[in-house]
């Protein structure tokens, strides 16, 4: 549904949610019902005729456009079907990954080896996967809420997963912007949880500063793994020395 149909489509709901049909919107805006229902069935409006439509429910047309914006669907995850369909595909989910992170259509084109139809087919999927609208010019608007994250153990985290184990943590991280810090030692349950909900906190604060940053120019960005874990553990090589296991 392109958004001038989905922008009517809510005039529509507005007008029945008001008790106006289209013979009290014709007599209120004096011209004909048949009028009044070929305008609505062509979705063709001036503006100025949107804006009186909008004044017989008392609105502005900001208010009908805000209406618009918050009756699109927002998704916070996808089918554990969608993810599959993405990670079959390395491009696929590699602009899929793209857009989360904010970047434009000439960012891609311009920072991965992708042609722009390839890129134009791909957005195209994920417009209909309702991750995106894509606009026209291919600019790109998010349908995605602030909380989206992939399914728990789905398609998607196994696939970092093993690109996590396999190639992130293989590093000494000494380099410029890189740091490991890991510690290991004997905590109550409410120091745990202490922990856990710091981790919630800053997981938070890192999605803030990744929404602050997608303003800037994409080489004035990084790409960055970012991990926190906690769980309870023991040294494997300490594990035949241990009289009873700790639960």
């Amino acid at each position: 549904m392109t958004q001038t149909n989905a922008l009517i489509e809510t005039l529509k709901k507005s007008l029945k949610a008001n008790q106006l049909t289209y013979a009290l919107v014709a007599d209120k805006l004096d011209m004909s019902e048949a009028n009044i229902k070929r305008m609505f069935a062509s979705k063709r409006f001036s503006l100025d005729r949107l804006e009186e439509v909008c004044q017989l429910m008392q609105m502005e047309l900001t208010d009908l456009f805000q209406l618009y914006e918050e009756s699109r669907q927002h998704i916070n995850q996808l089918s554990r079907e969608q993810e599959k369909e993405l990670v079959a595909n390395e491009k696929l989910l590699l602009i899929a990954v793209s857009v989360r992170n904010r970047l434009s259509f000439n960012d891609m084109i311009s920072n991965y080896k992708i042609s722009e139809p390839e890129c134009i087919q791909y957005l195209a999927k994920l417009d209909k996967l309702k991750i995106i609208d894509l606009l026209p010019n291919n600019r790109i608007k998010l349908r995605i809420d602030d909380g989206f994250s992939w399914l728990k153990n789905g398609p998607i985290e196994q696939f970092f997963e093993k690109q996590i184990q396999t190639q992130f943590l293989k590093s000494t991280f000494n380099g410029d912007c890189e740091k490991r810090k890991f510690l290991f030692g004997l905590l109550s349950e409410s120091s745990i949880q202490i922990l856990m909900k710091r981790i919630g906190t800053l997981s938070n604060e890192f999605s803030e500063l990744h929404r602050q940053d997608s303003s800037l120019p994409l080489d004035k960005r990084h790409n960055v793994g970012f991990m926190l874990a906690l769980r309870p553990w023991e040294l494997e090589k300490f594990q035949p020395f241990l009289k009873k296991h700790r639960s």
